[in-house]
This record gives C-alpha cells, sequence and structure tokens, in this order.
C-alpha cells in the first residue's frame, strides 16, 4: 500500500490490488461446467418430449407443465438466488445449486410418474437459479476487472454455446439408443464432479460490509412477481394474450412488482439495490440483454424450429445438428467480443452483433415453402449466431460492472432479463405467426406467418441496437466500464486517511 501527502494535511493510500487466484482459469472451468449443464438442459429436453409423452402417458396440458415448470422457477427464482449468494457465500450456494441439480437430474430420470417428473423437473429449475447468477458472480469475484475478466466472460458465454450445441447433438441419440431417461442421468456424473472440485478449485466470496438480515418481504414479492409474469407470458402461445389465463396473472404480477419497488425503497437491507439503476451501463447492458432474448428465443428457438420441422420436414436430429452452426458461430463470437470489448468498449461490440443479429433475421425474413437448408437457412443462422455472441457478451460486460459485493444480484437481474425476454419473444413471435397465418395451403400459410415473425425480429434487434447506443456511450462522468487495460488496480478507489504529515 502506497500513501502521498496532501496539501491539506492528510495522507492518500491506494490499496494494492490482491494477488490473482493462481487457479482462477481452472476455477473459470468449473464455472463453464455450470453454464454447460444449465444451457444443454434446458435445450436437450425438446427432443425427448414425444417419448416422454408416450412412457408416462403425459397429456398435452401435462407436457405444457413439464417444460414451463423449469422456466417458472428458473425465471421466478433468480433474484433470489443471486442476492443468497451474495449474503450467505457464493461458494457455499453455488454448492447447494450443483447438489440439487445432480439429485433432482437423477430423480426426473427414475421419474415414474408425470406428477414425479413435473416436480423433479421444477427443481431442475430452481437449480439453475441458483447456479446461474452464482457462477457469474463467483467469476467477477475471481477475475480482477480489465482484459482478463472479459476475456473470462468471453470462455464463459462460449461454453453457453457449447452447451447449446451439446443439447441439439445428444438429445436424438441418447432418447433413440438409450432412452429419454438418458438425457437427465448424463448430467449426474459430471454434477458430482463439481460438487467434488468446487472446494478445492473456488474461493469463499461474500458481501461481507452487510449483515445478514433479509429482506423476507422483497424476497417474496419479486419471486411471486416474476412467476406470475412468466406464467402468463409462457401462457399466451395456447391461450392468446386476452385470455383471462394471461391476463389475471400478468396484472397482479405487474402490480406485485410496484409493490416490490416500494419495499425496496424502504428496506434496510434490500434484496436488489435499487441505486444499482442509476448506473446506464446497468441499465443498456440488461435492454441489450433483454432484446438478445427475446429474439433468440424467438426467432431461434420457435421460429426457425416451426420451418425447419413442420414446413421443409426436417426429422429432430437433422435440425438439432444444423443448430451446431449458429451455436458453433456464437462461441467464436463470443471469444471475439471479449478483445473487441477491451480494446474498443462494450458499445461497438454490441452494436457489432446486434446489427448481425438483425441481418440474420432479414434474411430469414426470405424462407420459402420450397427451401432447404442451405439456400434458406444457411446464411441468416451464420449471421445471427455470430452476432449472437457479441451482443451476449458485450451486455454482460455493461450489466456486470458493479461492485464486487453485488454481483450476484447483478448476475441475477442479466440472467432475469434473458429469460423474461425470452419468455416473451416466443409469446410474441409464436402470436405473430399465427396471427399472420392465412391461406388454403397449410405449409404456405405458416411459412407467411414466420416470415413476419422474422420481421419482428429485425425490428426487435433494432430496439436492442438503440438501447446500446442510448445508454452505453462513454460519457466523461461516467466511472470506467470493464473495458481498459491493467489489473484493475488504478481503478481501485482511494483511501483517504487523516493522518497528518511529520515534519
Amino acid at each position: 500500500m502506497g500513501g502521498r501527502g496532501n496539501p491539506d494535511g492528510t495522507v492518500t493510500f491506494t490499496p494494492a490490488a490482491p494477488a490473482p487466484d493462481p487457479r482462477r482459469w481452472r476455477a473459470l472451468a468449473l464455472l463453464c461446467a455450470a453454464t454447460f449443464i444449465v444451457i444443454m438442459d434446458g435445450s436437450i429436453v425438446f427432443v425427448a418430449v414425444p417419448s416422454i409423452q408416450q412412457d408416462l402417458g403425459l397429456s398435452l396440458n401435462g407436457i405444457q407443465w413439464f417444460l414451463n415448470s423449469y422456466l417458472l422457477a428458473f425465471g421466478g427464482l433468480l433474484l433470489l438466488g443471486g442476492r443468497a449468494a451474495d449474503l450467505l457465500g457464493r461458494r457455499r450456494v453455488f454448492m447447494v445449486g450443483v447438489g440439487l441439480v445432480t439429485l433432482s437430474s437423477l430423480l426426473c430420470g427414475l421419474a415414474w410418474s408425470p406428477e414425479v417428473l413435473i416436480a423433479a423437473r421444477a427443481a431442475q429449475g430452481i437449480s439453475a437459479a441458483i447456479m446461474t447468477p452464482t457462477a457469474l458472480s463467483l467469476l467477477l469475484a475471481t477475475f480482477a476487472e480489465g482484459p482478463e475478466r472479459n476475456r473470462a466472460l468471453g470462455i464463459w458465454s462460449a461454453s453457453g454455446g457449447l452447451g447449446g450445441i451439446a443439447g441439439g447433438l445428444l438429445g436424438g441419440p441418447l432418447t433413440q439408443g438409450l432412452g429419454w431417461q438418458w438425457i437427465f442421468f448424463v448430467i449426474v456424473p459430471v454434477g458430482a464432479a463439481m460438487f467434488l472440485l468446487t472446494p478445492v478449485l473456488l474461493r469463499e466470496s461474500r458481501d461481507r460490509d452487510r449483515t445478514r438480515t433479509y429482506d423476507v418481504a422483497g424476497a417474496v414479492t419479486i419471486t411471486a412477481a416474476l412467476v406470475l409474469i412468466v406464467y402468463a407470458i409462457v401462457s399466451v402461445p395456447a391461450g392468446g394474450w386476452g385470455a383471462s389465463g394471461t391476463v389475471v396473472p400478468l396484472l397482479i404480477g405487474v402490480l406485485l412488482l410496484g409493490l416490490f419497488v416500494v419495499i425496496e425503497t424502504r428496506s434496510a437491507s434490500p434484496l436488489v439495490p435499487l441505486r444499482l439503476f442509476r448506473s446506464r451501463h446497468l441499465v443498456g447492458g440488461n435492454l441489450v440483454m433483454f432484446a438478445v432474448g427475446m429474439c433468440t428465443q424467438g426467432a431461434l428457438g420457435f421460429a426457425i424450429t416451426q420451418y425447419a420441422q413442420v414446413v421443409l420436414g426436417y426429422s429432430a436430429l437433422a435440425f438439432g445438428l444444423m443448430l451446431t452452426l449458429g451455436a458453433a458461430l456464437s462461441i467464436v463470437g463470443s471469444l471475439i467480443a471479449g478483445h473487441v470489448a477491451t480494446r474498443f468498449g462494450v458499445q461497438p461490440a454490441a452494436i457489432l452483433g446486434l446489427l448481425l443479429m438483425g441481418g440474420g433475421c432479414l434474411a430469414l425474413t426470405q424462407i420459402s415453402v420450397q427451401g432447404s437448408y442451405v439456400r434458406d437457412i444457411l446464411v441468416g443462422m451464420a449471421l445471427y449466431g455470430t452476432g449472437l455472441g457479441f451482443a451476449f457478451v458485450a451486455g454482460s460486460i455493461a450489466a456486470l460492472n458493479v461492485r464486487d459485493e453485488e454481483s450476484g444480484v447483478a448476475a441475477g437481474i442479466n440472467n432475469v432479463a434473458f429469460q423474461v425476454g425470452g419468455a416473451l419473444g416466443i409469446a410474441i413471435l409464436a402470436t405473430v405467426a399465427v396471427s399472420s397465418a392465412d391461406g388454403p395451403d397449410p405449409a404456405s400459410a405458416l411459412t407467411d406467418g414466420l416470415r413476419a415473425s422474422f420481421t419482428v425480429g429485425v425490428v426487435i434487434a433494432v430496439l436492442g441496437l438503440i438501447s446500446a447506443l442510448l445508454f452505453l456511450g462513454q460519457r466523461r462522468s461516467d466511472a470506467p466500464v470493464n473495458t481498459g487495460g491493467g489489473d484493475g488496480a488504478d481503478r481501485v478507489d482511494a483511501v483517504r486517511v487523516a493522518v497528518p504529515l511529520r515534519d
């Protein structure tokens, strides 16, 4: 720690940055494994749905609950999971999440009834809500602000792309070769290994400046609000925007969200410190992530699936192989984005990513009934996948530019933006596709509707681009974002200690 004299008779001390953790890159591999299995677990189930339905006798309503129970638990508990990590210890909470995903995956594979499967799938969603923000906050605690952290965030995002590839590649062969149970069993040994390695590779960290007082009212209110909002959104494709099953939970969720804001302004230890939203970069980064979630889940998760499998007639296995191109290019984009953000800033990286995503959706507006993968999907998916990697990393870097002790709640907000955006994207694009599908030939009508959906995807990307332009630019009064060089020591605030200088 160095010091220098000041004219007013005090000494300014600038603490030296802590030594980098020598295990940090091995720790990153462990954290990447967490996001890998969360993304894979979220995508691998879709190809197995027909087999599960036949084996366990699930009704259509049961299938909907099987898929949505995961989304409800995941989206509803993200903020609570992130804040719990800040208060209770990030490594400890991470181990709880890893243990729960291991046990719930085992129970999913052993499920003997629809009720058990749905409950176990909800438990997997809870584990994802714990692991995802906690892993991200552990990454921020492990890597100092600057190029190393940006590089780590790029690798972490790329591991999610690998999870998407694995879900597409493994879902079909596992289901057809060993049975649907193995899409869950495959997670068990990975989770067990992660649980054993966590105390070896990860340091414990928490918000030591805050007493362990819990904002119970805030936690209950925001969890109920998010669950109701997500439930309302995922109900849209089945019931429509005007159905009571959509409108009533959506209104109650919005009211609870307003109540949550009131509670947080009065709480001595708020679950989500509202002052975080004074940061333009945090707001802008989360708006970008919201747009990325809407576009990705709506355009790639819904519209391309419908076009490739329903209109063109590709099998689930063939379509899973097609998705690997977009996922692979998203990995490339993620790895390059960290360097671009370090060299030029998060705004150029976000702008480039959203332009590519919008260009990909624009290319997909040209799909035809008699089309093919190479002629109608390849270019759009290549552009979109590359842009997704750039935008995701840029949005994450901007949204996570907070104090380390608040990294858990910031990671929770970041993931909520993506997940709720994704659910809303599916609801909107599905509604547009159905309302725009018109004509005597079902395939032609669906293609017309999907073209309209991809057009909406272009609009969403443009709105995300506007958010990046408005919020992610650097002003002179702004604190530096995670884009500069150095090991972060030059960004540690000087500590002024009132010690009189001796003659």
